[in-house]
């Protein structure tokens, strides 16, 4: 099976799409940041389903790391990626350099508000600024039909959706189920930091949440429930938690017992930051 096409400019990238629209094609989009584990390869499934070409971006966005995170050490494996894609079908990889996505002179940036307040906006101010600006960024360059996002990041995909929505982008968002290894765990690039020490400890977290989300939908005081959350990550392991809270689920709004809740968590593991989310039943 030969390899995606690889393309690192935006000419090149449109001139590929332009080709694919006058045969009639229908085309999804994987927006990835690289380091591919098969919760993205996941995503790549289904793109490939949902469309007749699939397009996978590798681009370590800077705009959404803050000066003291991780920039410089996030794993980059372009070779390895293409293997992955290459076995699972893709047909274009998009690898663009920083400066063919923000070249001499770039001065916009797009904030979108409604679900990207609070949560990980307390932690990371900038954040969602970043994401919304390449978001947008990869969808005017690619002009896809469909865009598929893991529901791991279910912050940052209901704000894909509201970005969409609000500047009438016509691309279709599609969530996708977060992938986990068999002790709960969500696959993330950043679990390539932990040693298998960490591994143990990273693997409470969802195992936490599923314990506090059953006591939310059976009634449950919710300050008390996320409290206990809280004390037992510390008690497990984790060196730091910066939220465990209960949402709504669409606008991550205060949570309602009679609607659909999510419930999202961030905690520390040494110097990692690890986040999952699950579903809180309704009423």
């Amino acid at each position: 099976m030969s390899g995606p096409i690889v393309v690192d400019s935006v000419a090149a990238l449109r001139a590929q799409i332009r080709d694919w629209r006058q045969d009639g094609q229908t085309i999804a989009m994987v927006p990835t940041m690289g380091a591919l584990h098969d919760g993205h390869i996941s995503l790549v499934r289904i793109a490939l389903e949902k469309a007749e070409r699939c397009v996978v971006s590798i681009f370590v966005n800077p705009t959404q790391f803050a000066p003291t995170e991780d920039l410089d050490k996030y794993p980059r494996q372009l070779a390895r990626d293409l293997d992955r894609l290459r076995e699972a079908g893709a047909h274009l990889a998009f690898t663009p350099s920083v400066a063919e996505m923000y070249p001499a002179g770039f001065a916009t940036r797009i904030s979108v508000g409604g679900p990207s307040s609070g949560l990980e906006t307390d932690f990371r101010p900038a954040f969602f600024d970043g994401v919304a600006t390449v978001v947008a960024k990869l969808f005017l360059q690619a002009a896809p039909d469909f865009a598929i996002f893991g529901e791991k990041d279910y912050q940052q995909l209901c704000v894909v959706r509201q970005l969409c929505r609000d500047l009438d982008l016509l691309v279709e968002i599609v969530g996708a189920p977060t992938v986990r290894d068999s002790h709960g765990l969500a696959m993330s690039s950043r679990n390539a930091y932990l040693g298998e020490t960490e591994i143990n400890v990273a693997r409470k977290l969802n195992a936490v949440l599923h314990q506090t989300a059953a006591k939310l939908a059976s009634g449950a005081d919710e300050a008390s429930a996320i409290s206990e959350a809280v004390g037992a990550l510390i008690q497990a392991g984790f060196r730091k938690v910066d939220y465990v809270a209960a949402r709504e689920a669409v606008t991550l709004g205060p949570w309602r017992r009679d609607r659909d809740g999510r419930l999202l968590a961030a905690a520390w593991l040494g110097t990692t930051r690890m986040i999952d989310n699950l579903e809180i039943p309704s009423a």
